[in-house]
């Protein structure tokens, strides 16, 4: 499994529009009709991402947690389908049930969005405030498959909890860590 780092987009930066398929209901949706009250978390993951397995029920539970105070959760694939099967659309719908994913799970056939995202790595998250600028990107917290640490989300949460509460997030982000997306 390669490791690759995300791309640590600069914070401040505007969340790229988008407008993909979800896979669960099969109807387009855009970053504007998806965003939340208080925050948005754009997550870019797959199916097959040993990092992503790793993390799955927490991205569930974050959005269970977070959803009802104003953070909606967004979840894109731009892995290269063809070459990589398992990413396929219907299979998204699979994991997507089967993951208890109450967020939208995008297709996002072309990699543009990834590209505008500077997304590299599954998984890799970017949170957006109420103004849709950038003011979290990195890990979900320091666990990685194999290296013992429980999964929390402690650094998401954190960043989190911080837009909630109306504070300041901390700037001192740690990258993402996962396969890297599997371009065209």
């Amino acid at each position: 499994m390669a490791r690759t780092e995300s791309n640590m987009l600069p914070l401040g930066t505007k969340a790229p529009d988008f407008n993909l398929i979800d896979t669960v209901d099969n109807t387009k949706k855009s970053l504007n009709e998806l965003k939340g009250t208080t925050a948005t978390l754009v997550m870019f993951i797959c199916n097959h991402c040993p990092f992503v397995i790793h993390v799955s029920s927490e991205l569930s539970r974050l959005a269970k947690d977070y959803i009802s105070k104003g953070i909606n959760c967004i979840a894109i694939s731009s892995n290269d389908a063809k070459n990589y099967p398992q990413d396929r659309p219907e299979l998204m719908t699979k994991n997507a049930i089967d993951n208890d994913y109450i967020f939208p799970y995008l297709y996002d056939q072309t990699q543009e969005v990834a590209k505008a995202y500077n997304a590299a790595c599954t998984p890799d998250f970017f949170l957006f405030d109420t103004d849709l600028k950038l003011v979290y990107t990195g890990q979900l917290d320091d666990s990685r498959p194999g290296n013992g640490k429980p999964v929390t989300g402690k650094d998401i949460r954190a960043a989190m909890n911080a837009l909630i509460n109306k504070e300041a997030v901390n700037s001192n982000q740690k990258p993402s860590m996962g396969c890297n997306i599997k371009w065209l």
